[in-house]
């Protein structure tokens, strides 16, 4: 078992400002561009991280460690941000996404004894029991796997324009 809260803790705070520092005054294109029909951009990536700071991690980690017995995780759609129309500018919405995780970040260290409650479980839709040290390892991977994503999206802006260089990127061959 590798998980360790505090490292944990060391990615979720640095994604906000990764895309903060990455994305903050780049132009329209990069950010709208997508790998073709059914992906997302970079902006609609940003507005699944926020929806899944809001409706998802804190809400399964209070279910499994409430006093509740029914320990079944509130659903999460992973496409509920695409029927949002966003108004705000990448800069608003990275700022909303790093004030929502901040708070979270705030009550994940008040609420979690990493001695008593890392193996406490609740019931996934999908999955079944699933013990807090894996959801709470899934939230970093999750940052990590959606930085990939808006790296990738955005190198593909220019996967034809590298010209031979292409057979020596490996993030355009994905």
């Amino acid at each position: 078992m590798n998980f360790n809260l505090n490292e944990a803790i060391e990615v979720l705070e640095r994604t906000p400002l990764t895309l903060e520092y990455f994305l903050s005054g780049l132009s329209n294109r990069w950010l709208q561009s997508n790998e073709g029909e059914g992906t997302w951009n970079v902006s609609e990536v940003i507005d699944h991280l926020i929806e899944a700071e809001e409706t998802n991690w804190m809400a399964r980690i209070e279910c499994i460690l409430g006093e509740d017995e029914n320990k079944h995780f509130p659903l999460f759609d992973r496409f509920s941000h695409l029927n949002k129309e966003q108004t705000k500018s990448i800069e608003g919405r990275v700022l909303e996404f790093k004030s929502i995780r901040a708070q979270n970040i705030a009550k994940l260290q008040l609420l979690i004894d990493p001695e008593e409650h890392l193996e406490l479980s609740g019931i996934h839709p999908e999955f079944g029991s699933v013990k807090l040290r894996e959801l709470l390892s899934t939230w970093v991977v999750h940052d990590l796997t959606h930085i990939s994503q808006i790296v990738r999206v955005m190198s593909k802006s220019y996967g034809e324009d590298v010209g031979p260089w292409k057979e020596y990127l490996s993030i355009l061959k994905k």
